[in-house]
């Protein structure tokens, strides 16, 4: 199940979240960001960062790699 990363340039927020995900040994992951994308900015525009899996499941910030670990668990996405 591949994962997406939702970011923006710049975002010091984002940049947290790429160190608690590589704390929390996430699987590879691809990062999209939303800058200049008119309906991603409409959906995740003051909500990035946010860790989204291929059936739809969202992991709003803030999130710590205690939380990543379990969310990944609980939707079953494996690395």
């Amino acid at each position: 199940m591949s994962l997406t990363l939702y970011q923006r340039d710049d975002c010091h927020l984002c940049d947290l979240s790429l160190e608690v995900l590589a704390c929390a040994r996430a699987p590879a992951f691809e990062s999209v960001f939303i800058d200049g994308e008119d309906a991603l900015e409409a959906r995740y525009g003051i909500r990035v960062p946010v860790l989204r899996n291929a059936a739809g499941g969202e992991l709003d910030w803030p999130f710590d790699a205690a939380a990543v670990r379990r969310w990944l668990e609980e939707e079953g996405v494996t690395g």
